[in-house]
């Protein structure tokens, strides 16, 4: 999944940065703060799973936006408000012109100010 990811992503003109893990996620972003979209699996290998990934990349970087994937139904099921407004879900399996469709979507979404 993750070689058509990349694939379809660099066919839509997006320069794509591979991550093993969260932590290896996490120093890519530090690297790179012009990031607009994190795409991670929820889970992930090692002690940080997708979510913790995002909520750690979201500190770093308030603006970024997140899309998960994941294959596993009870996943699929997390309420919004424990996603987050800049948060969306693809759920596996998904072929190339439902992730280009889903990064667009979040890519060209707008998001108000947090009140906070």
């Amino acid at each position: 999944m993750r070689a058509l990811s990349v694939a379809t992503l660099r066919d839509m003109g997006c320069e794509v940065l591979e991550a093993d893990d969260a932590k290896s996620a996490l120093d890519q972003l530090d690297r790179h703060p012009a990031v607009r979209l994190l795409f991670t699996d929820i889970g992930l290998p090692g002690a940080m799973n997708g979510r913790d990934l995002a909520g750690a990349a979201l500190r770093a970087l308030p603006g970024l936006k997140v899309l998960f994937t994941s294959a596993y139904a009870q996943d699929t099921h997390v309420p919004q408000d424990r996603i987050g407004p800049r948060l969306e879900l693809l759920t596996k399996p998904f072929a190339g012109p439902d992730l280009a469709r889903h990064v667009r979507a979040v890519l060209d979404q707008t998001f108000q100010a947090d009140p906070s």
